[in-house]
């Protein structure tokens, strides 16, 4: 019996949904019927210039109509996506093409570090053109990786706070929308708002709304404008944004209460929901939000609404498809649907990591005797910047290049809105001059993302060091 293919299976349970509209994009649009024609035209081309099942794609794509096209395609060859920021610097993407031994680097040419590499194609089905880059596999790949199938491969942290991709299946993927939705509940009537980067949430957003026949309306950019024309314009059902994305509507003087009149439920995720952020926007439009906690590993095991207008902390219950329990040393694990199967590199599968199943989300927290959870905070050093994921170690390597910079430690510093800030702490070589802060930002920028480089810089005598000489991250 064939396994199950989640493209295949979202075109399988949308057919009797042709003539409804999947997606909004500005002047454009795409029937659920259009769509699924796309995909295979989309498909038939990919593989016609190599993409087989198993290959792992690297992709890189603004967030569009075509950024879904191109991944639904590569999904139904039962290839394996390994989505690319196209905020990565190009030493950044090199590495992680390398790191995760892709086969080809699929490119909108908009956003490409290349413009010269691979071949450049465009078909009718797109707005944007591509290059397909070939590139050759430098490891074995192991034993378990075919019977995993991989859909997508995830650039993260993981548990230990170095970078490793995060393997997903389509049973897994499958598992995990249906999990979300018994808090999201999205049905054909819904008209989705969506303004976050696809790069970081797509598999239980994006699939799940796309699997239960909703329509999207990426109303993304610029902000705030689009995301206000777009509320005038549509009967939005469901807001899935960052708390940012609230706080500039709850700013904004040109929306109404009557704009949120068709508003079933408005989601915050990415970051902790900052309570002044929460209640302000309760108060401009009576309308309290509901908050997401989402694990790249997990899924999304918590999606909580205060049934009152205060705010708290906390995320409430887990989802009916998870357990929850407290470490000895406050950490909180899960246990649940959907749960990845393996890292990449170094591979390890999830049966290998975790025997009991139970995952370490290397967050601390509280879980009350109405068994609501509360976050404390954190008990790895992975900094998290609007929901995306800064490696400490990443930063202080290119900080540790720069002349007259003996070593460095970044860390995160809590921000009400974005979450953390990154922050450097930087010890100078002995008789060097005092480094120029704006050279060193320069330096930065050519060799980092913009969101990963440091808001502040400290120049200290010396950093905190453990009894074996190791920096001591806090």
């Amino acid at each position: 019996m064939a396994r199950p293919n989640i493209a295949r299976i979202i075109f399988r349970d949308t057919a009797a949904l042709a003539d409804k509209t999947a997606m909004i994009e500005g002047e454009r649009r795409l029937s659920y019927g259009a769509f699924a024609q796309a995909v295979d035209r989309l498909a038939g081309e990919l593989k016609s210039r190599g993409i087989r099942p198993l290959d792992r794609v690297a992709f890189l794509c603004a967030d569009s109509i075509d950024y879904v096209l191109l991944s639904l395609a590569i999904l139904s060859l039962d290839a394996a996506i390994v989505p690319i920021s196209p905020g990565l610097m190009s030493d950044e993407c090199a590495a992680l093409l390398d790191h995760l031994d892709v086969r080809y680097f699929l490119a909108d040419e908009a956003v490409a570090p290349d413009q010269t590499a691979g071949d450049s194609f465009q078909t009718p089905n797109l707005v944007r053109r591509f290059r397909l880059v070939s590139c050759p596999a430098r490891r074995p790949i192991p034993a378990e990786y075919a019977d995993i199938r991989p859909a997508f491969i995830r650039f993260s942290s993981g548990t230990t706070g170095a970078s490793k991709g995060v393997v997903l299946s389509h049973e897994t993927i499958l598992d995990r929308t249906d999990a979300a939705n018994e808090g999201l509940r999205i049905v054909p009537g819904d008209v989705v708002g969506w303004v976050l980067s696809m790069s970081f949430h797509f598999v239980v957003t994006i699939l799940l709304f796309l699997r239960k026949g909703a329509t999207i309306v990426l109303c993304g950019d610029p902000l705030p404008q689009a995301l206000v024309a777009a509320l005038r314009a549509q009967p939005i059902t469901v807001l899935y944004a960052s708390p940012i994305h609230y706080r500039l509507l709850a700013e904004s003087s040109e929306l109404s209460p009557a704009a949120f009149q068709a508003l079933r439920l408005a989601v915050s995720t990415a970051i902790q929901l900052p309570e002044s952020i929460a209640r302000r926007f309760h108060e401009r439009f009576g309308i309290r939000l509901a908050e997401a906690y989402g694990i790249i590993e997990v899924g999304l095991p918590f999606i909580h609404a205060p049934a009152e207008s205060a705010y708290d902390g906390s995320l409430g219950r887990p989802l009916p498809a998870y357990e929850i329990r407290r470490a000895d040393n406050g950490e909180i694990l899960l246990r649940g649907k959907g749960m990845f199967d393996a890292y990449f590199s170094p591979w390890q599968t999830r049966q290998a990591l975790q025997p009991d199943g139970w995952f370490h989300t290397g967050d601390l927290g509280e879980i009350g005797p109405d068994g609501n959870l509360r976050l404390m905070g954190r008990c790895k050093a992975v900094i998290n910047f609007s929901g995306m994921k800064i490696f400490p170690q990443e930063v202080e390597a290119v900080l540790d290049q720069f002349p007259g910079v003996a070593e460095s430690l970044v860390y995160g510093e809590p921000h009400p809105e974005f979450g953390q800030l990154p922050q450097a702490k930087l010890v100078l070589r002995a008789g060097v001059p005092p480094v120029d802060e704006k050279a060193l930002r320069v330096f930065c920028r050519a060799r980092l993302a913009p969101h990963k480089i440091p808001k502040a810089f400290e120049f200290v005598a010396a950093l905190p060091k453990t009894a074996s000489g190791k920096i001591r991250r806090a």
